[in-house]
């Protein structure tokens, strides 16, 4: 049987293809204002396409660091007549010699003043009051520079500003606006389509009626796995689009071909690759190139990958199984890492290796992935390993390993465990 990092190699080869294809040669046009107010924004998701070089040296001007007074460190220990106040956003008139100009923070320095000493240091010892002084006596220690922020100090007009494949942060977003950038060249994002399968789907099925709605009376469930995993995707920055279809051979198909078209880059399916009488994906997919692969692992087990023809042309397709926990550890465990990396996104998934606070088992042969909780140093599992244990999952915040071999698991045994959130 697989194990978890030869499966991990195979999905990561799959799309690696893909991946590149995206970054050489399709790029987009965005406003920064756009960037940091989408999807995705701050967190790392979106990443340049085209290098930026500073159009103007940052700072764009000499300036002050301090509030306080612009003089000429030559005048250090004179005392100067006050002049008018200089604020932030105006061009001021050169310093005339013997005089001092009361300086705000950011305002541009005059020429003929190469220093300044903080309003702290007069007698008043702040503005507005110290505006009423008709003269100050300049430190004696005062040097030239001091509290100057010298033009292009930070970055030299020219110079790169950030380099190809740099991801979009709210620093990087900001030193663009301070350079007067207002577009940049973007990597497109993966567009990625989940396709979630099973008949028992509220929306998979036209001839359904009305949804049902779930429990009670019903035989219908709702599309956890559509929704958790478009929201997955969005947080490793792949733009995804979600589509529900009944365990009809034709009707998948049709389906598949309408939905992925020439839109999508990558096709995850969720659920119809295990040993069941209705295993839609399997039975449509396979024989057209689909490697159905059980893994070593719990849950998760059954999983499935390959290139498949869709809408007439090559798509890689990865297979999760259609249990909720199943898919969504799925896509930690093999889909996430690549996606993530293709993306330039900080990786959050912090490991660490910590004492089970409580006994646990694990089958034989398999790694089992359970969910947990981390409290005064100790991991504690949150529910049982079943895969349908969803509100179990949603209220865990580690992902918990017991590795192959392990088939105990004592109190205070090591484990190593991924932080969700």
């Amino acid at each position: 049987m697989r194990t978890i990092g030869q499966h991990r190699d195979e999905i990561a080869a799959l799309v690696a293809p893909v991946l590149s294809g995206i970054g050489v040669a399709e790029l987009q046009e965005r406003e920064i204002d756009d960037l940091a107010t989408g999807a995705g924004a701050g967190r790392g998701h979106r990443v340049l396409g085209r290098a930026v070089v500073a159009p103007v040296p940052l700072p764009p001007f000499d300036n002050s660091q301090m509030d306080g007074f612009a003089v000429r460190a030559a005048d250090a220990g004179r005392v100067l007549r006050v002049v008018a106040p200089i604020p932030a956003g105006v061009v001021p008139s050169p310093l005339v010699t013997g005089t001092a100009a009361p300086i705000m923070t950011g305002a541009r320095i005059p020429d003929g003043a190469d220093a300044v000493f903080p309003v702290e240091r007069t007698e008043p010892g702040a503005f507005p009051a110290a505006l009423g002084l008709t003269d100050v006596t300049v430190p004696d220690d005062l040097v030239a520079g001091t509290f100057v922020r010298g033009t292009g100090t930070d970055l030299p007009q020219g110079d790169e500003l950030a380099p190809v494949g740099a991801r979009v942060t709210p620093a990087l977003l900001g030193a663009l606006a301070s350079a007067g950038v207002t577009t940049v060249e973007i990597v497109r994002q993966l567009r990625a389509l989940v396709v979630s399968t099973g008949s028992e789907l509220q929306g998979a099925r036209a001839d359904a009626g009305a949804d049902p709605g779930a429990g009670g009376g019903s035989a219908m469930i709702g599309d956890a796995n559509g929704i958790a995993l478009r929201a997955a995707l969005a947080e490793v920055g792949a733009d995804a689009r979600t589509v529900r279809v009944p365990d009809d051979e034709a009707a998948f198909l049709t389906a598949l071909d309408d939905a992925v078209g020439d839109w999508a880059d990558l096709v995850l399916t969720t659920g119809g690759i295990s040993a069941g009488a209705y295993e839609v994906v399997r039975q449509a997919l396979e024989p057209r190139g689909l490697a159905v692969t059980p893994v070593a692992m719990q849950p998760g087990g059954p999983q499935a990958f390959g290139t498949v023809t869709i809408a007439g042309r090559p798509v890689p397709v990865v297979s999760f199984p259609g249990n909720p926990v199943s898919a969504l550890v799925s896509f930690e465990v093999f889909l996430r890492p690549v996606l993530a990396a293709a993306a330039g996104a900080v990786d959050d998934r912090t490991v660490l290796v910590l004492p089970a606070a409580e006994a646990a088992t694990s089958p034989a042969g398999k790694h089992q992935v359970r969910r947990g909780r981390v409290q005064d140093g100790h991991v504690h599992f949150v529910g049982g390993p079943s895969s349908h244990l969803l509100a179990h999952y949603a209220a865990a915040t580690h992902l918990v390993h017991v590795p192959v071999g392990t088939d105990t698991v004592a109190p205070g045994d090591p484990l190593t465990v991924w932080r969700l959130r």
